[in-house]
């Protein structure tokens, strides 16, 4: 072995070396929330409440995971949320994805202005339109009601659904599309046959995202619901903070649960991620 493949290989080593480390303090910093929200979970209320506390339980008190089902209708939060992400990111996706294509493989008059329109609407947050949102949902009687979740989820998913599937379909190679068009397949038989199942990674992408975005929405959920067996799980936890003492043990408990089905979900399809891009789909 010459000098310099020995310093290239010290040099590739260290380089991985350096790597792996940031890659690690990165994990850390990133997973080290949520170990202490787990630990928290396990403790007492005494103990939380202790000076002399730590971070690791002096007693694990599993049985936390078992009394928050007791104290709360976890079972119908879970639900609640499940049927408000689920509809939402399905309403988004149908509305999004010939949005979208249209966007990507036809010319219109106003296409730059709607482009335009769909990234300035990405700018305003909910909780500046709650005043707006909840007069309409007044209006059309969809207050204290899960469709009215449904549909203002799905709405400020909808810009976002257009604009990420919009790019994935450019970078989709038109030509598959004219192949299915000379074969007799019309614009819509094309789409469906052709450019959906290539275009899954990046579908798949986006229905993660909506999926966690409308799992994870808070305000405008807390605002419009008060009847307590229709409140989505973020708002329902909120029974363990009282007035005059907040129950962490409960409250991170039952936080826990409210990431699994976002773990669940997203272990379920990560293998579409990286798979079924456009290699070997044009005839060279």
């Amino acid at each position: 072995m010459t000098l310099d493949s020995a310093r290239i290989n010290w040099g590739k080593l260290l380089s991985r070396i350096l790597l792996y480390f940031v890659v690690s303090v990165i994990c850390i910093v990133i997973l080290y929330p949520y170990f202490v929200m787990f630990c928290t979970a396990l403790k007492s209320r005494q103990e939380i409440f202790s000076i002399q506390g730590t971070i690791f339980p002096k007693e694990w008190m599993w049985s936390n995971f078992i009394d928050i089902w007791q104290k709360a209708p976890m079972a119908q939060y879970m639900l609640n949320s499940i049927i408000i992400a689920g509809g939402s990111t399905a309403i988004a996706m149908i509305c999004g994805i010939p949005a979208a294509y249209a966007l990507a493989r036809m010319k219109f008059k106003g296409q730059t202005a709607f482009l335009g329109f769909i990234i300035v609407s990405q700018m305003f947050a909910p909780v500046v339109l709650l005043i707006g949102i909840y007069k309409v949902m007044q209006t059309m009687g969809l207050t204290n009601s899960l469709l009215g979740l449904i549909f203002i989820n799905a709405a400020f998913n909808q810009a976002f659904t257009i604009w990420l599937l919009r790019g994935t379909f450019m970078s989709i190679s038109a030509e598959m599309e004219q192949a299915a068009t000379i074969d007799g397949c019309n614009r819509i038989q094309a789409m469906f046959k052709i450019l959906l199942p290539v275009a899954a990674p990046g579908i798949v992408t986006t229905l993660i995202f909506i999926f966690i975005n409308a799992w994870n929405e808070y305000t405008v959920a807390l605002c419009l619901i008060s009847t307590d067996t229709i409140k989505p799980l973020t708002v329902g936890i909120n029974i363990f903070n009282g007035y005059n003492i907040i129950e962490w043990q409960y409250l991170f408990a039952a936080s826990i649960f409210a990431i699994v089905p976002v773990v669940i979900l997203f272990m379920s399809i990560e293998k579409n991620l990286t798979s079924g891009l456009t290699a070997g789909g044009v005839k060279g």
